[in-house]
């Protein structure tokens, strides 16, 4: 692996490691304090749940709803932005702020936290974004994304109640239409393009290699020559 690869490579985690740095840190301290930051949270067509737009996807109920999050997380949110790093930070931003819209304008009427909804943002963009662009690299991940993290579509599903399904519905659709609308930026399919030019020009290149081979020389025939020569007469 090369010095640019590399660098490649850790400028894509940057964001995620900083992401769920903040994720965890928020959740340490309301530990530590025995302080609940549940009402923080988006709490549906109230002027108070508001703020749960920008504060609800740092908060995590405990430990374990924190783990099940910050390891998708680092994964899709770091392939996100290698392979989309033109649009991964504006991708980011448009779905943390859908999620915390649309699932305040219609929401049930409860506390909503977790960062479950840009988790489901950023998966569903992964999975379309490489469909819609044609390119076989970004195809390919897509399936890696379907195989991997495919059984996360059953969340956008009321099946717990207990679960914001429509954190993760509001995610999955955000991701799907941010696909959609950055098509154009970013990574493209791989056009080849024929070059009639540099055609013609190994045409007339005398030193074009079929030129250079080396044709055996036909045989020439044999020559005879004929000298007519009279008789001799005897004495």
């Amino acid at each position: 692996m090369d010095k640019l690869e590399k660098d490649k490579i850790l400028n894509a985690l940057i964001f995620p490691v900083l992401f769920v740095l903040i994720l965890s840190l928020v959740h340490f301290f309301s530990y530590a304090l025995d302080f609940s930051l549940t009402s923080f949270g988006v709490f549906p067509r109230k002027l108070s749940g508001l703020i749960g737009i920008v504060s609800s996807p740092l908060i995590h109920g405990d430990f374990n709803h924190l783990f099940n999050n910050s390891i998708p997380l680092l994964i899709l949110g770091s392939a996100m932005f290698y392979f989309y790093k033109e649009v991964a930070f504006k991708v980011s931003i448009w779905i943390y702020l859908m999620v915390g819209i649309w699932t305040w304008v219609s929401a049930r009427e409860a506390y909503h936290i977790g960062a479950s909804g840009v988790l489901y943002g950023i998966f569903s963009f992964l999975m379309i974004s490489g469909f819609i662009r044609k390119n076989t690299n970004l195809i390919a991940l897509s399936f890696a994304m379907i195989f991997l993290y495919g059984s996360l579509v059953w969340g956008i599903f009321p099946i717990d109640v207990k679960i914001s399904f429509e954190g993760h519905m509001w995610g999955f659709v955000a991701g799907v239409v941010l696909a959609f609308y950055f098509k154009k930026q970013g990574p493209q399919k791989t056009e080849y393009v024929w070059d009639e030019e540099e055609e013609e020009d190994d045409e007339n290149d005398e030193n074009a290699y079929w030129k250079q081979m080396e044709v055996p020389a036909k045989p020439e025939p044999p020559t005879y020559n004929y000298i007519f020569k009279p008789k001799e007469e005897k004495d």
